[in-house]
């Protein structure tokens, strides 16, 4: 069930992100976090994102979302933007001091794609190094933060 929710959010993100707000389906309230000022929705990316993002607020937060988008304090994640822009050699991976170290999965919120948890915290960024590290050079995850 897990790799559905990756296919399917690869397959989401693979759309290169429109330049207004109109142009981006939001989806709906019907999440557990709406309306609390924090896009939760993992498809963004920026200051404006609430703190523990799981793939189930996908489009679950749209008042949230487009706020924190109208007002530029999140970005629509784009995977080819991303691909291009992610040099694995460069970056600092951090050590495996997190309680997710070497489960398959990159914990580290800083990454996205095929190959990141399920859930992200910010707890957990620079501590999944070796996850993280091996799949970003099998290009299987990208920066969130390009």
């Amino acid at each position: 069930m897990k790799f559905y929710h990756y296919a399917v959010l690869a397959t989401a993100i693979c759309i290169a992100a429109p330049a207004v707000s109109q142009d981006i389906k939001f989806g709906d309230d019907s999440g557990e976090w709406t309306n609390d000022g924090e896009c939760d929705d993992r498809r963004f990316f920026g200051s404006g994102m609430a703190e523990v993002l799981n793939w189930e607020d996908t489009g679950r937060d749209a008042t949230d979302c487009k706020q924190q988008f109208d007002a530029g304090n999140i970005q629509l994640w784009n995977i080819e933007r991303a691909r291009a822009a992610t040099q694995c050699s460069a970056i600092n991976f951090g050590d495996n001091s997190g309680q997710y170290t070497d489960d398959g999965a990159c914990d580290d919120r800083r990454f996205e794609g095929i190959g990141a948890a399920e859930i992200m915290n910010m707890e957990d960024v620079e501590k999944d190094a070796n996850d993280c590290q091996r799949l970003c050079d099998f290009d299987l995850i990208y920066l969130r933060d390009y």
